[in-house]
């Protein structure tokens, strides 16, 4: 096998995953199979929280994977081992860009002033911008649609006057304090 025919195993093998991320972020991530560990992600954290949440399990399972095709690959049908390989790709731009760029998991912050990673970090924020697993918008990884269709699909829910009104009614305005 040529050198081209593993580099396109791969490439096909990342676009993929962001395919099959997205199918398992919306429907068993927010789905009720899933949700137990992923509103690990989408609740709050604080210091005493650590560098994990439940959430991370993903990760492992998705690792496990890989790693069982790497093994199938070696063994007996080498393109397994370059899907594997797309699948490591794939967990390491995962790692980059959602972890670190976007949910700022990395020792050093960085928000992007402009262009594609301005874009996928506004998506992701959005994402976040509900409260539970209903409602929410923009369930890939690394592909992020466009910010003013998102926010008009917010906005066409009205999960945000929910959540503004919500808060509104926690407040009050006289004493400052909350109700």
């Amino acid at each position: 096998m040529t050198i081209l025919g593993p580099v396109l195993i791969v490439i096909a093998t990342v676009a993929a995953m962001e395919f099959v991320a997205y199918a398992t972020h919306r429907w068993i991530m927010h789905g009720p199979l899933g949700w137990g560990w992923h509103e690990s992600h989408h609740e709050a954290h604080d210091d005493d929280h650590g560098i994990f949440e439940k959430n991370d399990l993903y990760a492992v399972v998705f690792t496990i994977l890989s790693i069982g095709l790497f093994a199938i690959g070696s063994a007996w049908w080498p393109p397994l081992w370059w899907i594997a390989v797309g699948m490591a790709v794939y967990g390491v731009l995962y790692f980059i860009v959602h972890d670190g760029l976007v949910h700022q998991r990395w020792p050093f912050r960085h928000v992007p002033r402009r262009g594609y990673l301005r874009r996928l970090y506004q998506a992701h924020r959005l994402h976040h911008a509900v409260e539970g697993r209903d409602d929410c918008v923009s369930f890939g990884f690394l592909y992020a649609p466009p910010v003013d269709g998102l926010k008009a699909d917010l906005k066409r829910s009205g999960v945000l006057a929910k959540r503004a009104s919500a808060h509104r009614d926690a407040w009050n305005p006289e004493t400052q304090d909350r109700i």
